[in-house]
Protein backbone atom coordinates (compact mmCIF):
# COMPACT_ATOMS: atom_id res chain seq x y z
CA UNK A 1 0.00 0.00 0.00
CA UNK A 2 2.77 2.43 0.98
CA UNK A 3 4.75 1.56 -2.17
CA UNK A 4 1.68 2.15 -4.34
CA UNK A 5 0.95 5.51 -2.71
CA UNK A 6 4.59 6.55 -3.06
CA UNK A 7 4.66 5.50 -6.74
CA UNK A 8 1.47 7.48 -7.40
CA UNK A 9 2.94 10.52 -5.69
CA UNK A 10 6.16 10.28 -7.76
CA UNK A 11 4.15 9.90 -10.98
CA UNK A 12 2.01 12.96 -10.23
CA UNK A 13 5.11 15.06 -9.47
CA UNK A 14 6.75 13.90 -12.72
CA UNK A 15 3.61 14.64 -14.74
CA UNK A 16 3.24 18.11 -13.22
CA UNK A 17 6.80 18.98 -14.27
CA UNK A 18 5.88 18.30 -17.92
CA UNK A 19 4.03 21.39 -19.14
CA UNK A 20 1.81 20.25 -21.99
CA UNK A 21 -0.67 22.50 -23.77
CA UNK A 22 -3.52 20.71 -25.59
CA UNK A 23 -4.70 22.43 -28.79
CA UNK A 24 -7.32 21.64 -31.42
CA UNK A 25 -7.07 22.77 -35.04
CA UNK A 26 -10.57 22.63 -36.53
CA UNK A 27 -10.31 22.22 -40.30
CA UNK A 28 -12.78 21.84 -43.14
CA UNK A 29 -11.91 18.10 -43.27
CA UNK A 30 -11.77 17.31 -39.53
CA UNK A 31 -10.01 18.16 -36.29
CA UNK A 32 -6.32 17.84 -35.50
CA UNK A 33 -5.57 17.56 -31.78
CA UNK A 34 -2.08 18.49 -30.65
CA UNK A 35 -0.06 18.55 -27.46
CA UNK A 36 2.44 21.42 -27.34
CA UNK A 37 5.64 21.12 -25.28
CA UNK A 38 6.04 24.27 -23.18
CA UNK A 39 9.11 22.92 -21.40
CA UNK A 40 11.26 22.34 -24.48
CA UNK A 41 9.84 25.08 -26.72
CA UNK A 42 8.52 27.85 -24.43
CA UNK A 43 8.95 30.75 -26.87
CA UNK A 44 7.47 28.83 -29.79
CA UNK A 45 4.48 27.57 -27.80
CA UNK A 46 3.82 31.06 -26.41
CA UNK A 47 3.94 32.46 -29.97
CA UNK A 48 1.56 29.81 -31.40
CA UNK A 49 -0.88 30.15 -28.48
CA UNK A 50 -0.85 33.94 -28.89
CA UNK A 51 -1.84 33.66 -32.55
CA UNK A 52 -4.51 31.08 -31.66
CA UNK A 53 -5.98 33.19 -28.85
CA UNK A 54 -6.18 36.26 -31.12
CA UNK A 55 -8.12 34.26 -33.73
CA UNK A 56 -5.34 34.85 -36.26
CA UNK A 57 -5.54 31.31 -37.68
CA UNK A 58 -9.32 31.44 -38.21
CA UNK A 59 -9.96 31.34 -41.96
CA UNK A 60 -6.38 30.57 -42.96
CA UNK A 61 -5.60 27.46 -45.02
CA UNK A 62 -3.12 24.65 -45.39
CA UNK A 63 -1.47 26.38 -48.34
CA UNK A 64 1.42 23.98 -48.99
CA UNK A 65 0.89 20.23 -49.05
CA UNK A 66 3.59 17.80 -50.16
CA UNK A 67 2.62 14.14 -49.80
CA UNK A 68 5.35 12.15 -48.07
CA UNK A 69 6.83 15.29 -46.51
CA UNK A 70 4.57 17.74 -44.65
CA UNK A 71 1.44 19.93 -44.61
CA UNK A 72 1.94 23.67 -43.98
CA UNK A 73 -0.53 26.33 -42.91
CA UNK A 74 -1.20 29.33 -40.75
CA UNK A 75 -0.34 32.30 -42.94
CA UNK A 76 -2.56 32.58 -46.03
CA UNK A 77 -6.26 33.04 -46.70
CA UNK A 78 -8.04 30.87 -49.30
CA UNK A 79 -7.32 33.46 -52.02
CA UNK A 80 -3.59 33.14 -51.18
CA UNK A 81 -3.38 36.55 -49.52
CA UNK A 82 -0.67 36.49 -46.85
CA UNK A 83 -1.80 37.82 -43.47
CA UNK A 84 0.35 40.39 -41.62
CA UNK A 85 2.14 38.83 -38.64
CA UNK A 86 3.82 39.73 -35.39
CA UNK A 87 7.61 39.97 -35.29
CA UNK A 88 9.68 36.80 -35.82
CA UNK A 89 10.73 34.64 -32.88
CA UNK A 90 14.00 32.97 -31.94
CA UNK A 91 14.47 29.49 -33.39
CA UNK A 92 14.28 26.81 -30.67
CA UNK A 93 15.25 23.89 -32.93
CA UNK A 94 18.15 22.97 -30.61
CA UNK A 95 15.63 21.85 -27.96
CA UNK A 96 16.15 18.12 -28.66
CA UNK A 97 12.76 17.54 -30.31
CA UNK A 98 12.98 15.94 -33.75
CA UNK A 99 11.00 16.49 -36.97
CA UNK A 100 9.45 13.04 -36.81
CA UNK A 101 6.11 11.89 -38.24
CA UNK A 102 3.13 13.77 -36.80
CA UNK A 103 5.17 16.45 -35.03
CA UNK A 104 4.38 20.15 -35.48
CA UNK A 105 7.18 22.63 -36.21
CA UNK A 106 7.55 26.26 -37.17
CA UNK A 107 7.96 27.21 -40.81
CA UNK A 108 10.51 29.91 -41.59
CA UNK A 109 12.52 31.45 -44.41
CA UNK A 110 16.23 30.69 -44.98
CA UNK A 111 16.98 32.98 -42.02
CA UNK A 112 17.07 30.79 -38.87
CA UNK A 113 15.16 33.26 -36.64
CA UNK A 114 12.37 34.22 -39.08
CA UNK A 115 9.40 32.10 -37.92
CA UNK A 116 6.17 34.01 -37.32
CA UNK A 117 2.74 32.35 -37.65
CA UNK A 118 3.23 29.55 -40.17
CA UNK A 119 3.66 25.99 -39.01
CA UNK A 120 3.87 22.54 -40.56
CA UNK A 121 3.03 19.00 -39.53
CA UNK A 122 5.55 16.38 -40.60
CA UNK A 123 4.03 13.37 -42.38
CA UNK A 124 7.26 11.34 -42.16
CA UNK A 125 10.54 11.49 -40.26
CA UNK A 126 12.29 14.51 -41.78
CA UNK A 127 15.79 14.23 -40.33
CA UNK A 128 17.14 16.88 -42.73
CA UNK A 129 15.00 19.47 -40.90
CA UNK A 130 16.54 18.76 -37.48
CA UNK A 131 19.04 20.99 -35.69
CA UNK A 132 22.64 20.13 -36.62
CA UNK A 133 24.52 23.17 -35.34
CA UNK A 134 24.48 26.96 -34.87
CA UNK A 135 25.01 27.80 -38.54
CA UNK A 136 22.36 28.99 -41.01
CA UNK A 137 22.43 25.62 -42.81
CA UNK A 138 22.32 23.61 -39.56
CA UNK A 139 19.79 25.71 -37.62
CA UNK A 140 16.89 23.33 -38.23
CA UNK A 141 13.16 23.84 -37.78
CA UNK A 142 11.76 24.11 -34.26
CA UNK A 143 9.47 21.25 -33.27
CA UNK A 144 7.07 22.28 -30.51
CA UNK A 145 4.52 19.49 -30.20
CA UNK A 146 2.86 16.44 -31.73
CA UNK A 147 -0.44 15.14 -33.06
CA UNK A 148 -2.02 13.44 -30.07
CA UNK A 149 -4.42 10.77 -31.36
CA UNK A 150 -5.12 8.39 -34.25
CA UNK A 151 -8.24 10.22 -35.47
CA UNK A 152 -6.16 13.40 -35.85
CA UNK A 153 -3.39 11.50 -37.65
CA UNK A 154 -6.01 10.30 -40.15
CA UNK A 155 -7.00 13.94 -40.81
CA UNK A 156 -3.33 14.85 -41.37
CA UNK A 157 -2.99 11.88 -43.74
CA UNK A 158 -6.14 12.92 -45.62
CA UNK A 159 -4.80 16.46 -46.05
CA UNK A 160 -1.43 15.13 -47.24
CA UNK A 161 -3.16 13.15 -50.02
CA UNK A 162 -5.15 16.11 -51.37
CA UNK A 163 -4.66 17.12 -55.00
CA UNK A 164 -2.48 20.23 -55.42
CA UNK A 165 -1.57 22.71 -58.15
CA UNK A 166 -0.07 26.18 -58.58
CA UNK A 167 -1.98 29.25 -57.43
CA UNK A 168 -0.87 32.90 -57.41
CA UNK A 169 2.77 31.92 -57.93
CA UNK A 170 2.78 29.26 -55.19
CA UNK A 171 3.34 25.53 -55.71
CA UNK A 172 1.72 22.61 -53.88
CA UNK A 173 -1.50 24.49 -53.07
CA UNK A 174 -4.55 22.25 -52.51
CA UNK A 175 -7.01 22.55 -55.41
CA UNK A 176 -9.88 22.49 -52.91
CA UNK A 177 -8.91 24.77 -50.00
CA UNK A 178 -8.31 23.02 -46.67
CA UNK A 179 -9.56 25.75 -44.33
CA UNK A 180 -8.41 26.17 -40.76
CA UNK A 181 -11.68 27.24 -39.18
CA UNK A 182 -10.32 27.78 -35.68
CA UNK A 183 -7.41 26.93 -33.41
CA UNK A 184 -8.41 26.49 -29.78
CA UNK A 185 -6.22 26.09 -26.71
CA UNK A 186 -8.07 23.46 -24.67
CA UNK A 187 -8.40 23.46 -20.92
CA UNK A 188 -6.08 21.11 -19.04
CA UNK A 189 -7.42 19.03 -16.17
Amino acid sequence: MKKSLFASLLLSVAMSSFAATPVRIETSVGNIDLVLDEKKAPTTVKNFVSYANKGFYNGTIFHRVIDGFMIQGGGFTSDMAQKPTDKPINNEASNGLKNNSYTIAMARTQAPHSATSQFFINTKNNDALNYRGPTPSGAGYAVFGYVSNDASKKVVDQISKTKTSRKNGHSDVPVTPIVIRKVTVLKTQ
